[in-house]
């Protein structure tokens, strides 16, 4: 008889940052929508930050003089006064006995005056403005100890070898530990537990606190989400969902984290969370993220993770006598560590260890209302003793296996620089390790992203590399022409030689990614992304030859927007990019006349020359000179009521549409369609349960030429209950998600579209009549990366091949709609997919 997963592995376990100044409105929805509001150039720079010249972040807040307090703040303590917020009744923590967000800079500042063990810097701002503390607990240092401490930091980095063989360094340099609380708004405790941390290591007399400061810097991110803190809520004030994000990095609050990380080049970390019944902490289970040199980080996190369920068994809590570690007692896919969205797994591929810690009693959601203040209380205090002391067993791990984590970094750096293959990892090389536990990848020696007429869009191009740069993987230009495979590439073209220390990070986020389907029967979230398949810029891969020419390193990529001459000439621009879409919006919302040909091209005229100039140099796209065809109809700066997703709102609204929220609420509660050019459904709206009057509201814009967009199952129904186009919507399986071959169809609306999408949830439409015409199809084998079963009776990739992803046509009314079966905004990651929306836009208001 086969022996379970988590009964084999648990039978082998019994064997064996900165004050800013005040804000006080929200961060814009282009800024943290935009894709070039992530920042370029996030290298180190003289023991700082940033080996090709630009400044991420966290280092220029920590070095802004307007941010300084009177006095040295090179060496630490590095001491700022925080500023404080007015007292909010409403804050939602106060009801469980925890700190109000109004109450953490007043305890910061205090602990400042009374220990020089404490530094508090704010190293970011949330959606909502308020500040994002880091707080560095770490014995007194002077300017010139702080610095060597930054130059071996860069040397473990840059040059692993001479670090390997630094016996100074071996010997004194201070083992950085991260510590991330309260990415998710509503589980509070992590933020109470660091603190508690924080004070007990700032006023302690206990010689072994003072011995571990003199070998340890600790880092803790207080709260990540204040916004969500303060409203009781897992998101943040966009709608995004922070740990969901450190891929992408659309949100300021993931920025900080990023920054933070790259910053600190932390040996172990973890993130704070809740609520899973019984407390959980990482490992996670298979399949494990394929890039990381996993034998290095999986002997550390598992004796971690035991030594953490060690912690809280101590505690004395009934509730406390063990932990969960996945990695022991799940099955694949139950709680697994493949994608780099989280935190944690993100962490990995910067050299550290990371864990999510789930506390375990839920005080939120259901029973923050419905439990007494009293029970709410007794299980906020048993959490927020979880939370203190997996922090507190975590330092004391990284300090007892100080030399192994340094010399394991190191290790990890090394093998990237010299291009040396993952290790193979043995059966029981950790308790339970096994065949199913084995993933590993194959780098390509090189990467291409050509600059040039074959590029599809330089916009895109620029804002990738810009994107690698502030993750901190290094892009060089080619200073010539050079040819690599086969292929003739043009000066200025942007290579990214595998032979660099983070090469896991880099082929995470420009690989095609894998199918995992047939390796685990479900997955914990989304199993397949690519920045080089989704972000809109051309990616080729080399798999064994680096470029033969000189290249210089990128700090941020080149500019890329352009008008050509004559001054007279009409101006041409195609839509192959978000930046194409931002500067039509752009145009149309200074009151320039932009009219779209049949084939969706557009034309500026040239007496907005001027205006045009001002868009190309802001959004960095290329006009061309019109040719002389027939004159297109002319554009209105479209006006979108959208019952949609966060993610969704947040790409609309960073595309320069005006967008106006709607659901089922509120049409029945009398919303007008007076100014609305068009409707996007994809969640929230349910057609059978308007008001008559709200139907009848909704019908007058749909026959007064309104147009409408929908994506997913809940557009699809909305399509069918409004009597729209006459297609049949099949759902494919709930569970699958990933990145998808797709291919032309027979329409024109998307014309330019890319060869691939992106799928959760994935729809595809049969049964087309003679006025809906297929846009785009899945291709015969559609999913490239992901994780997609075959359905029991229908729903797998088989039965959506060729089928139509998206379609396009007139309804009996005259409704010009479009309908998505694929996700061209999900968590406004696949960029290079939303010129796709706003030709639907254009199309259907046209």
């Amino acid at each position: 008889m086969a022996v379970s997963r988590s009964v084999r592995r648990g039978l082998a376990a019994l064997a064996v940052l900165v004050t800013l100044p005040a804000l006080t409105t929200p961060v814009s929805a282009q800024e943290w929508s935009d894709p070039g509001a992530s920042g370029g150039g996030a290298h180190r720079e003289s023991g700082q930050l940033a080996r090709s010249g630009a400044t991420p972040a966290a280092t220029r807040l920590a070095t802004s003089d307007e941010n300084r307090q009177a006095g040295d703040q090179t060496g630490y303590p590095r001491q700022t006064r925080l500023r404080e917020f007015p007292e909010n009744p409403d804050d939602k923590a106060i009801k469980l006995g925890l700190t109000p967000y109004h109450d953490i800079a007043p305890q910061l500042n205090e602990l400042q005056e009374r220990s020089d063990r404490v530094s508090a810097e704010v190293v970011g701002r949330s959606t909502q403005g308020r500040d994002l503390y880091l707080v560095t607990l770490t014995a007194p240092e002077s300017p010139a100890e702080a610095a060597r401490q930054a130059r071996w930091r860069e040397l473990i980095e840059d040059d692993p070898s001479a670090a390997a063989g630094n016996e100074r360094l071996a010997r004194e340099y201070k083992a950085p530990v991260w510590i991330n609380a309260n990415i998710h708004g509503d589980e509070w405790e992590g933020t109470d537990g660091a603190l508690d941390v924080i004070e007990r290591l700032a006023t302690s007399t206990d010689e072994a606190d003072s011995d571990l400061l003199e070998s340890t810097r600790i880092y803790l991110t207080v709260t990540n989400n204040p916004d969500g803190r303060v409203a009781g809520t897992r998101a943040n004030a966009a709608g995004f969902d922070v740990n969901r994000d450190h891929i992408s990095s659309t949100q300021p609050e993931s920025r900080a984290v990023r920054d933070v990380l790259i910053e600190t080049q932390p040996l172990v970390m973890i993130d704070e969370h809740g609520y899973t019944g019984t407390t959980l902490i990482e490992p996670g289970t298979p399949p494990h993220g394929r890039d990381y040199e996993y034998d290095l980080y999986i002997k550390h996190a598992y004796e971690n993770a035991l030594g953490m369920e060690r912690a809280i068994g101590k505690l004395g809590h009934d509730e406390t006598e063990r932990a969960d570690i996945p990695f022991r007692d799940f099955e694949p896919g139950e709680w697994d560590d493949w994608p780099p969205i989280f935190t944690p797994m993100y962490s990995i591929y910067h050299g550290a260890v990371g864990h999510t810690v789930e506390v375990p009693l839920r005080v939120n959601r259901g029973e923050y209302e419905q439990l007494p203040v009293e029970e709410l209380r007794r299980r906020s205090d048993i959490n927020r003793d979880v939370a203190g002391a997996t922090i507190t067993s975590a330092i004391d791990y990284a300090e007892s296996n100080r030399a192994e984590l340094i010399d394991d970094q190191i290790e990890t750096f090394r093998r990237g620089w010299a291009g040396e293959p993952q290790r193979e990892i043995p059966d029981g090389y950790v308790p339970g390790f096994g065949e199913e536990d084995r993933y590993s990848a194959e780098f390509p020696r090189a990467y291409v992203i050509p600059a040039g007429d074959d590029q599809r869009s330089a916009s895109a191009a620029a804002r990738l590399v810009d994107h690698l740069v502030a993750h901190d993987v290094r892009v060089s230009r080619a200073e010539h022409t050079f040819h690599l495979d086969g292929q003739r590439y043009p000066k200025g073209s942007y290579v990214v030689d595998m032979h660099q220390p983070k090469r896991g990070l880099a082929n995470a986020m420009l690989s095609a990614g894998q199918d995992i389907s047939g390796d685990v029967p479900r997955m914990y979230d989304i199993s397949g992304w690519s920045l080089g398949l989704l972000w809109g810029a051309t990616v080729d891969v080399s798999a064994d030859e680096a470029p033969a020419v000189r290249t210089s390193p990128v700090a941020a990529a080149g500019p890329t927007g352009s008008l050509p001459p004559p001054a007279k000439a009409d101006l041409e621009l195609a839509l192959t990019d978000g930046a194409d879409v931002q500067a039509v919006t752009y145009l149309l919302d200074r009151g320039v006349e932009v009219t779209r040909g049949d084939d969706g091209t557009l034309v500026v005229p040239a007496s907005a020359r001027s205006e045009a100039a001002t868009a190309a140099d802001r959004f960095g796209v290329t006009f061309t000179k019109a040719g002389r065809g027939p004159a297109g109809t002319a554009l209105a700066a479209p006006v979108i009521a959208a019952a949609a997703s966060a993610d969704e709102l947040a790409v609309l609204r960073g595309l320069g549409f005006e967008v106006r929220p709607v659901s089922t609420a509120v049409l029945n509660e009398g919303f007008e369609f007076d100014d609305v050019s068009a409707l996007l459904v994809s969640t929230g709206l349910d057609h059978d349960a308007l008001t008559a009057e709200a139907k009848r509201r909704l019908q007058a814009f749909l026959d007064d030429g309104g147009g409408v967009i929908t994506r997913g199952g809940g557009g699809a129904a909305f399509n069918e209950a409004a009597g729209l186009l006459p297609v049949t919507a099949v759902e494919g399986r709930g569970d699958a998600n990933g990145v998808v071959s797709v291919t032309d169809g027979e329409g024109g609306v998307l014309d330019r579209a890319p060869a691939h999408s992106f799928v959760y949830s994935p729809v595809w439409f049969t049964g087309l009549a003679d006025s809906v015409t297929a846009e785009q199809r899945y291709a015969r084998d559609p999913l490239v990366a992901g994780h997609w079963l075959p359905g029991e009776a229908a729903g797998g990739p088989a039965e959506a091949a060729g089928e139509a992803s998206v379609v396009s046509g007139v309804s009996a009314g005259g409704t010009r709609t479009v309908l998505f079966g694929t996700e061209p905004m999900f968590r406004d990651h696949p960029k290079g997919l939303y010129a796709q929306v706003a030709d639907a836009v254009f199309w259907a208001t046209s």
